[in-house]
């Protein structure tokens, strides 16, 4: 789902990839218990967040 990014936002693969990178640690995590987590990827998908938001607030109000 995270490769959609380039087609509906315009983002590219530096944002894609950590959000993908993260969502897999994540089901890593809840299947094996192995949570590898450290400071750089959540600075990392930190600033990842924050251009999806961006965007997405670029877009607007959905018109009634």
């Amino acid at each position: 789902m995270f490769q959609l990014l380039p087609h509906t936002l315009g983002l590219g693969p530096e944002v894609w990839r950590v959000l993908s990178k993260c969502h897999d640690n994540r089901n890593l995590g809840e299947c094996e218990g192995d949570l590898n987590v450290d400071e750089r990827i959540v600075t990392d998908l930190v600033a990842a967040c924050q251009v999806v938001a961006a965007k997405v607030d670029a877009l607007g109000a959905i018109p009634k």
